[in-house]
């Protein structure tokens, strides 16, 4: 195990810190607006997403949202209502917004784009 850890360039004090789970500067509650700019899908929803630990996730409702936020703030996740989700990307920031763009991966065929605003 330490020679493939070594020969990967990460000792095991690097691969043991690695291991924790440590907060993610982009944790806590999020307001996601997600806009449709093209297909038939609804003009416009919002979310109330929690980041915990650098995990996306919405506590309630019809809709699952499970996704990542990088340590950089790239954000990458999936929306989904039952056999209809949509793949999204972007970023969030320092300051405390975030944008990006989304497209269905199944469902009716809509793109668009999304805003986010830090809430707690």
């Amino acid at each position: 195990m330490f020679l493939s850890l070594a020969v990967a360039g990460v000792g095991p004090a690097d691969a043991a810190r690695k291991a924790v789970q440590v907060p993610n500067r982009y944790d806590g509650a999020w307001s996601i607006e997600v806009i449709t700019e093209a297909g038939v899908c609804d003009r416009a929803y919002r979310y109330g997403v929690r980041v915990q630990r650098g995990e996306a996730s919405y506590p309630g409702g019809d809709v699952t949202v499970s996704g990542r936020v990088a340590a950089n703030g790239a954000v990458r996740a999936t929306i989904s209502n039952g056999s209809a989700s949509a793949n999204v990307v972007g970023r969030l920031g320092r300051q405390g917004t975030g944008t990006g763009t989304w497209s269905t991966g199944s469902g009716p065929a809509c793109s668009g784009r999304w805003n986010a605003e830090r809430r707690g």
